[in-house]
């Protein structure tokens, strides 16, 4: 299992990076725009990606910051939001790195921002779900580039794999 989640935050850099470029083509009245996705604008939900992974590494690590809600807006411009998402996936990166398989079964404890109540459980599928949150929401971002007149962008874990991610195969 280790593999595959260095895997994915290897992937989750890529995706990201796709996306941030993408966003870098848009007027900022684009960017803001909302297009109706869950979050509304892309400029919104990417701050939406941050702050939940930044939530989950403070849960799984003990250490960063950790909004206090989920719509928080961290960062206003995409320059700042950019630089903000590169440092996090590579702590993302780095952290996966340091894991081992006793790690991964051990449980963890936290409290969720939506409900004040202890939560414990085995830290793989907390990970897996940080991974998998990344894509859906990487997926509204797609939706809202592509409401937006932009080309479709190729973030299918498979793409990853054939190119830049060929070491995973």
């Amino acid at each position: 299992m280790l593999r595959h989640y260095r895997m994915f935050a290897a992937y989750n850099r890529w995706a990201n990076a796709r996306v941030y470029a993408a966003a870098a083509e848009l007027s900022d009245a684009e960017f803001r725009s909302d297009r109706g996705a869950f979050f509304g604008s892309l400029h919104r939900t990417l701050n939406h990606l941050l702050v939940a992974d930044r939530i989950w590494m403070k849960r799984f690590t003990g250490t960063g910051e950790a909004p206090a809600t989920l719509d928080a807006i961290l960062f206003e411009t995409l320059d700042a939001l950019t630089a903000a998402r590169q440092a996090e996936d590579e702590r993302i990166i780095a952290w996966t790195g340091t894991l081992d398989e006793p790690t991964l079964a051990a449980d963890f404890t936290y409290v969720p921002v939506t409900q004040p109540i202890e939560i414990t459980q085995p830290l793989a599928p907390a990970l897996a779900h940080l991974f998998n949150h990344q894509t859906h929401h990487r997926g509204q971002c797609h939706m809202t580039l592509t409401a937006l007149g932009k080309p479709s962008l190729q973030l299918d874990l498979i793409y990853f794999l054939r190119g830049e991610g060929r070491e995973w195969m």
